[in-house]
This record gives C-alpha cells, structure tokens and sequence, in this order.
C-alpha cells in the first residue's frame, strides 16, 4: 500500500473510532498504530534502518533488528519510548494541578492579577490567569475554577458578562496547545526533538499574540451582543455572593501560589544558560563558580527532576493549608495521578501512532506534497492537518498527537528551512479551529457560563478560528524572520 494511502487509512481509523465507533482514544489510536505498522512492508523498514546506519544513529545489529521486529514489537517500542519521555512529566503536572486548586493558589493568582489591573480591566486579568494556569492544569478544570470569579465579577459591574466569558476562554485554550507541560504540547515536543525550554518560550509568545487576538474580537462581539447572566447547572447567581465574600486571609501567599508554575522554568533555564557558557568556552577551563554549580544544575535543571520538585512544593503547601492532614494529601494525590494516568496512556498510544507512520515511508510523500518541505509550505499543511482532526472529533489533544505524527518525518529529514519548534507551533494552533458540539470543551464552557448552543457557535466557534489563524500567522513570520536555523 502507498505510504499516503496508509496514512490516510491511520487517520480515518482514529476518527472513525472515536467518532462512530465511540472508542476511548487511546484505544483508536492504539488500533490505527497496529494497523500502520501491519501495512508496512518489510523493504520500506530496511530503507528507514539503511538511513539510520548512515545518519550513524544506530549501529547494523541495531537495524537489522528493527527490520525484523514484529508489528506488535514496533508499536509497544514506540509506546514505551513515549511513556518514558512523558510519563513522569504528566504526573507531576497533574499533582501541581490539584494541589493549586485545593490549596486556594490558583484563587489567589486570580484575585491577584484582578487586582494588579483594577476592576476596569478585569476581562484582562482573566486573560492573563487562564493563560497562566492553563499551563499545568487542563483547560476545563482552568475554566472550571475562574468561571465562578467572571460571575462574581458581573455583581460587581453589572455589565461585560460575554467578555469575561471570552477572555477566560481565549487565555486557557492557548495555554492548553502551545505551552508544556500540558500533554499535548509535551508530547509534540519530544516527537520532533525540541526541548522543553524553546517550546516553553515560543508557546508563551505565539500564544499571547493569539489570545490577544482573541481578546480583541471578543471586545469586538461584547459591544454587540448582550448576553445576560443565567442560573446554571454548577452555581445559582445567590451563591456567587460567597465567592466575592470569601477572605483573602484563607488563601496562600502570592509568592507561594505561583512557586510551582515559576520553579520548574527557572532550574531549566539556569541549567540551559550554564551548559551554554560551558559549551561557548570551548577548551578553555570553566570559571570556578560555573564548575561549582553545574552538576546541581544538571540535576536539579533536568525536566522530570524540575516538574518532581515543583510538585513537592505544591503539595507542601496544600497540606500547609488549615484543615489538612495526610490522609487529605494522599486523596488529592490518589485522585490527581488517576487523571494523569488516562493522560499518560493516550499520549503513549499516540506516541506508538507517531512511530508507526514515521517508520511507514511517509516522509518523502508528505515532502513531496509539501513542495520538497519548505516552511512556508509545510506550516499551514500542518496547521490543517490538526484543524481537520479537532473538528471532526474536538479533542485539541488527539489533534496535535495525530498532526505530529503525519508531520514529524519533515522535522527529522532537515529539510523544514527554520527549527521544528515553528512546526510545533502550527500543529498547536491548528488545535484551535473550530470549538463546536464534537469538543467536550464547547459543552463545557457553554454549561458553565449559562450560553444556549446557539450563542455558543456565535461567539466561542469564530473566536477560536480567529485564534487559530492569527497564532498560524505569528508562526509562519517568525519562521520566515528568525528561522533559527
């Protein structure tokens, strides 16, 4: 079978599975890696393994080893190799998750960041902290904690319900797709080899310059429509009273609440910035306090061993909180690691998907079709990639990981013109287009924020497309201005 063929087979396996079929989608993209991989002939293996020995990644045992692995053995390889990158990422990620919201720090980030901007420019300080939190919690849950503030925040001013609406939502779901740890940036990340630090950073730009857009056509849409306050299912209007009457004082300190999202990027980017004075230095011998600090850094600055420790602070300040004790602290644990776990394997049968059409032949295909894998041709290729996946099925996760794994071959044979965190970032703003009835997401803000479907697809669906095109746009001129190449 032609690689293209395969690989649109894979992708309508994923979709049918979960959209027809109603499969979990770790086991539709389990079942599309299983697929792929029993439709790879033998002679396109031994073409991947010759070009492995001559790139000198893997020695002839290595490759002739792989030749001959079963499908079974090549899809459970993938999947480990996945598991081992960002297994322990994502349990911790989910442990600072909890532990913000049950100890008050993400209430605390929130109320602080109204503060800083005043009441006037609240809509922004909903922004801002939707995009900060969503960048170790999930998104629903994100929307989930700052929806009830948006609430109390209309009995204050009696006016801009759409627009708080809105702005939670253009903040939290960029965050979500661009900026690790959260899973699908994560793994996106490690499948075209960027370190966490570069996509850190470019999902924090690409991302504000996106949400941004997002909250200047939902300033746009708020002068327009006016969309009252309801009752629903999750508070009465009467109970949003004991959120503005809440005391500052059962809340954790500023400093504290924002520890375990800062402490993580800071040991990272300490040791990224010492290994780049070693490596400047060339033969030249380090100065004393570069060779004082390195090896801490080097473990301390080590990804799991980062987010570990950030998730250690977090749950030091949960059980810090009046009214904890251990057994509290172990449930909010128990509980977080649960969650984490379905994470865990979907983004692993992924990673298992993403071996198997790289190992299928595909890259020269979608090269191909790519006009010979220039940036400017393979951005908006992977942009619709992930922008047809997301509608059809509205998970922005399942998105990414199926749009990398049809377009991490271009990132590996070097020939993208500008470095694969671009790619990373169009596969992530491709996630975006379009919000509708398939995303649980839609539900849940529609739910939540008391919207009919039908303001939904109004405000919520042009919104995210917005988002969507415009975060496409930054990509592609920062490809074409700062390839980093």
């Amino acid at each position: 079978m032609h690689p293209v063929a395969t690989l649109l087979l894979a992708v309508g396996i994923v979709l049918a599975g979960i959209l027809w079929l109603r499969l979990h989608a770790f086991l539709a993209l389990l079942l599309a890696a299983f697929a792929v991989a029993s439709l790879t002939p033998r002679e396109t293996l031994e073409a991947t393994a010759e070009a492995k020995v001559a790139a000198g990644d893997w020695t002839e045992e290595q490759a002739a080893a792989f030749a001959s692995a079963t499908a079974a053995d090549r899809v459970a390889e993938g999947f480990g190799d996945t598991a081992a990158g960002i297994g322990i990422l994502i349990a911790m990620a989910a442990i600072i998750g909890k532990c913000l919201l049950d100890s008050g720090s993400a209430d605390r980030i929130v109320r602080s960041a109204v503060g800083l901007v005043g009441q006037g420019r609240a809509a922004l300080a909903f922004l801002g902290s939707g995009f900060v939190l969503a960048i170790p919690v999930f998104f629903d849950t994100v929307f989930y904690l700052i929806m009830p503030l948006g609430k109390a925040m209309w009995l204050r001013t009696r006016k801009d319900y759409l627009l708080y609406v809105l702005a939670i939502v253009a903040g939290a779901t960029m965050a979500h797709s661009l900026v690790p740890p959260t899973p699908g940036p994560l793994l996106v990340a490690g499948e075209l080899g960027v370190d966490l630090l570069t996509m850190a950073a470019a999902g924090v730009v690409i991302g504000s310059v996106a949400a941004l857009s997002g909250f200047a056509f939902a300033t746009w849409l708020n002068r327009r429509m006016d969309i009252p306050l309801r009752d629903s299912g999750d508070l009465a209007i009467e109970d949003l009273e004991a959120v503005i009457r809440k005391p500052d004082s059962d809340l954790p300190p500023l400093w504290l609440a924002m520890a375990p999202i800062v402490l993580p990027f800071v040991l990272i980017a300490s040791d990224a910035a010492v290994s780049t004075v070693v490596k400047g230095l060339g033969d030249e011998p380090a100065p004393g306090w570069v060779e004082a600090v390195s090896p801490a850094l080097k473990t301390l600055g080590d990804k799991n061993v980062a987010l570990a420790i950030a998730a250690a602070v977090a749950l030091a300040t949960l059980a810090g909180r009046p009214g904890r004790d251990r057994k509290s602290l172990a449930s909010a644990a128990g509980s977080a690691l649960a969650g984490g776990g379905v994470i865990i394997l979907i983004t692993s049968a992924g990673g298992a998907f993403g071996a198997a059409i790289r190992q299928g032949g595909v890259a020269e295909s979608i090269e191909a079709m790519a006009g010979g894998g220039s940036a400017m041709a393979v951005l908006p290729l992977a942009f619709l990639v992930s922008a047809l996946v997301r509608t059809a099925q509205g998970s922005a996760t399942v998105a990414m990981i199926t749009a990398v794994g049809v377009l991490a071959p271009l990132a590996e044979s070097g020939g993208l013109g500008c470095h694969p965190v671009y790619l990373a970032m169009a596969i992530g703003c491709g996630s975006k287009p379009f919000a509708w009835m398939a995303d649980s997401g839609f539900w849940v803000i529609c739910q939540m924020a008391g919207l009919t479907e039908a303001e939904g697809l109004k405000t919520v669906t042009p919104m995210t497309g917005v988002m969507g095109l415009t975060g496409l746009l930054a990509t592609m001129l920062g490809a074409w201005l700062l390839p980093l190449t």
